[in-house]
């Protein structure tokens, strides 16, 4: 099993694998820049040597030539550095002259095997009517013991550099995660009984204080989060709590005494329509649910929402005649097309034509218009109702909200938290315009199919927009 290393001990080992690298590769180029550095100032010497020789011998071989000649060609040698060697062959590869004169360094490039221990250039010359051809260089032994020297300096001082850097980058990598250390150690101490906690935010501007930033904005979300929750839990066992009271009690006085069949059936009745009661809201508290976790699918079709909204008002229509409503349609010229969920929209619709009907006032209208606004189709519900409190506004979308529980006519306060929800799975915008006692206008805004961007259209999960007021 492989055994896990810290952040601490990871930018130690690499730190110090990059400095050999660099260090070594640092060194290299030294050692071989000063060698290539000193042959080309020998290769120098060499040429300017072997110019002089030239002009020195042609010159003498007017004057003077065979033993007198030599005499004059060892005079110059004299005059050369004491690591220098001369060799003249005529023609035919005979030794003419050799300087010095000793075997050892008659033969300097084999006296080593392959490496050798002098720099030699050649050349040739006309001296005195005779093909000559010499050859002349000078030992190596003081570059190759600077060379040596410097070699063995960085071969010794490398790994004392390293030493020392690896040293100092424990301690500064120790030093710079020290932060990070009580990050975690503030971390750990936050549960959920404590997540109004926060992490303390050191002012460096660097990445760790965007990493605390980025700590107690998730914290803050989650408190949120959590407290939504509670609060939903809460909401949800008031609101089931009465319904089960009322069955409770309808059983426990039908049981409690004989009674007539008349009697048991309204007991009955009674139950039925608790029961009934209970359904409507564990149904809508699981759309609720599955559509925060976005585990329902909602398929897409284009859809007109002309005949959407049409069919809605149809099947309200009855409860708007009941309640001495009417309920007028109107629409722009052209489809108006979207890429949405049958059902879904249908129950949104459902949901703001049945509250326009519930706070409008009898003999007055509720209308329903379909709007073109270039790349967007806004649906709105008008109505001439009571209206809502501007207090009441900024609430009317969350769950269990209720402006006013006396004229809620048995609701559970989840029908626009619903097409609220709806309206962001797809998208949409949702917001209302009410004035108190004026009525109210909801109005929804939906990409049209053509405006949508293509990785949106027909897909299921949509990011959920800002809500805005209309």
């Amino acid at each position: 099993m492989r055994q896990e290393r810290s952040i601490h001990f990871r930018l130690t080992a690499w730190y110090a694998l990059v400095l050999v690298a660099a260090l070594g590769l640092f060194g290299g180029l030294i050692w071989f820049s000063l060698r290539a550095r000193l042959l080309s100032e020998v290769d120098e010497d060499l040429a300017d040597q072997a110019r002089s020789f030239q002009s020195f011998v042609q010159a003498e071989a007017q004057e003077v030539s065979g033993t007198q000649l030599k005499e004059e060609i060892a005079e110059f040698c004299q005059a050369l550095p004491p690591s220098s060697f001369l060799e003249v062959r005529d023609a035919a590869g005979r030794v003419e002259f050799r300087y010095p004169t000793e075997p050892r360094r008659a033969e300097p490039r084999r006296a080593r095997g392959s490496k050798p221990d002098f720099r030699t250039i050649q050349r040739e010359m006309t001296a005195g009517g005779e093909q000559l051809r010499f050859e002349i260089g000078t030992s190596l032994r003081s570059i190759e013991h600077t060379l040596t020297a410097l070699g063995v300096l960085l071969l010794a001082l490398i790994p004392v550099v390293i030493a020392i850097a690896c040293v100092g980058g424990a301690w500064l990598s120790k030093r710079a995660l020290q932060p990070v250390d009580q990050i975690t150690t503030a971390a750990r101490t936050i549960g959920i009984d404590n997540l109004s906690q926060r992490l303390r935010t050191p002012q460096t501007g660097d990445e760790l204080q965007r990493l605390t930033e980025v700590w107690n904005t998730m914290l803050g979300r989650l408190e949120a989060a959590v407290k939504t929750l509670s609060q939903f839990a809460g909401d949800a066992s008031h609101e089931l709590r009465t319904p089960l009271a009322v069955i409770r009690t309808s059983a426990e006085l039908a049981l409690r005494r004989a009674r007539s069949p008349e009697s048991y059936r309204d007991s009955l009745r009674e139950i039925a329509d608790e029961a009934g009661r209970m359904t409507e809201l564990v149904e809508d508290l699981l759309l609720l649910a599955r559509s925060d976790s976005q585990a329902a699918e909602m398929p897409r079709e284009p859809l007109d929402l002309r005949e959407l909204v049409g069919e809605a008002a149809a099947q309200l229509r009855g409860l708007a005649e009941l309640r001495q409503i009417r309920v007028r349609t109107s629409a722009d010229e052209g489809a108006a097309v979207i890429a949405g969920n049958r059902p879904a929209l249908r129950r949104l619709f459902l949901v703001l034509l049945d509250n326009a009907l519930k706070y409008s006032l009898s003999d007055s209208d509720v209308i329903v218009s379909i709007a073109h606004e270039s790349d967007r189709v806004a649906v709105m519900i008008e109505d001439f109702g009571i209206g809502i409190a501007e207090a009441d506004q900024p609430h009317i979308f969350k769950r269990f909200y209720q402006a006013d529980k006396a004229r809620t006519d048995g609701g559970f306060g989840l029908g626009l938290s619903l097409a609220e929800s709806i309206a962001r799975a797809h998208g949409a915008t949702i917001g209302v315009r009410s004035a108190e006692g004026a009525g109210s206008t909801f109005r929804v805004v939906f990409y049209a199919v053509a405006a949508e961007p293509p990785e949106r259209r027909l897909q299921p999960g949509l990011a959920a927009p800002q809500k805005s007021s209309a």
